[in-house]
C-alpha cells in the first residue's frame, strides 16, 4: 500500500516514534478516546506505546496504520486490520470533529486499500456513537447487522454495529463477529 496518501486536506503518510509528542494531547483526552480500544494515556510513555504499536503492526503485515495529518502535524490515525475482519478504525482529535475531515481521510485510504487488494473492510461502532457511523455510511459502508460483546480492554458491554464495503464481487458479508458473539441480530437502518 501507498506510504503516503494526500488528500485536499491531510495528508496520510505511515507513523515515526516523534508522533507520540504530538499525539499525545489526543490519546489522553478521555473525551476522545471513550469509543477507543485503549485506555486514554497518562504519560508520555503511553503515547509512545501506542504509536510504537502501530508501527510493529505495520512492519509485522498485521494492520495497515496511517497518521492523519493537517498542516503537516499529526492529528489522528486511521488503520485496518490485515486479518480476516478487515477491520478499519479511525479517530482524530476532537476539536476537528463535524469538519468532514474522517471522512476525507477513509475516502483515500480506502481507495489505497482497494488498490493493494483488500476484497473489503468492515467497520464497527457503539450505538452510542452514531457520529462514527454516519462517517462510515458516507464512506460507502452498508449495514450488516448487530451484535452485543463484553469489549476489552474496557471490559464493558457494547452494542455494535458491523458495516462492510466489498471492492469486488461476491465477497460476501464477514460473519465472524455474528459467529463469535451468541447475542446478535439485524436492524433496520435507515440510509
Amino acid at each position: 500500500m501507498e506510504k503516503i496518501l494526500p488528500t485536499p486536506r491531510l495528508l496520510l503518510r505511515e507513523f515515526c516514534e516523534e508522533d507520540a509528542r504530538a499525539l499525545f494531547p489526543f490519546f489522553a483526552d478521555e473525551r476522545a478516546n471513550l469509543f477507543l480500544p485503549w485506555f486514554p494515556a497518562r504519560t508520555m510513555a503511553d503515547a509512545r506505546e501506542l504509536v510504537g504499536r502501530f508501527m510493529a503492526e505495520d512492519a509485522g503485515g498485521t494492520a495497515v496504520h496511517r497518521a492523519v495529518c493537517l498542516a503537516g502535524e499529526p492529528v489522528g490515525y486511521i488503520h485496518a486490520d490485515c486479518g480476516e475482519s478487515r477491520d478499519l478504525g479511525y479517530a482524530l482529535r476532537r476539536d476537528l470533529w463535524g469538519q468532514g475531515l474522517a471522512a476525507e481521510a477513509g475516502f483515500a485510504f480506502l481507495g489505497a486499500l482497494e488498490r493493494s487488494g483488500f476484497p473489503y473492510v468492515t467497520a464497527t461502532h457503539d450505538v452510542n456513537n452514531p457520529a462514527s457511523g454516519a462517517v462510515m455510511k458516507k464512506l460507502g459502508l452498508t449495514y450488516r447487522y448487530s451484535y452485543r460483546e463484553q469489549w476489552q480492554p474496557k471490559n464493558i458491554s457494547v452494542v455494535f454495529r458491523m458495516y462492510q464495503r466489498d471492492f469486488g464481487e461476491n465477497a460476501g458479508t464477514y460473519r465472524g463477529y455474528w459467529d463469535k458473539y451468541s447475542e446478535h441480530w439485524e436492524e433496520k437502518i435507515d440510509g
